[in-house]
């Protein structure tokens, strides 16, 4: 396993949070943005929402950063 490869898969992780959908998924599971200033936000499930949020926030650089990845990979083969 390379350093692209890691790469990677933490573009493919972030591609993932950025998808979910509040209202179908973090809602029921107690992982909405209302309860996220009720949770302790040094804890860990606190951290995890907001990482969540700032992965949906940044919606454009990274689909830049996945057109950079498949440009690169195109022309990589």
């Amino acid at each position: 396993m390379g350093f692209w490869t890691l790469l990677e898969g933490c573009l493919l992780l972030a591609n993932a949070m950025a998808i979910l959908n509040e209202e179908r998924f973090l809602g029921p599971r107690g992982w909405s943005f209302q309860e996220f200033s009720g949770v302790r936000r040094n804890s860990l499930k606190g951290q995890f929402i907001g990482l969540i949020y700032a992965t949906q926030y940044m919606r454009l650089p990274l689909i830049v950063a996945n057109i950079i990845v498949i440009v690169f990979m195109l022309i990589s083969g």
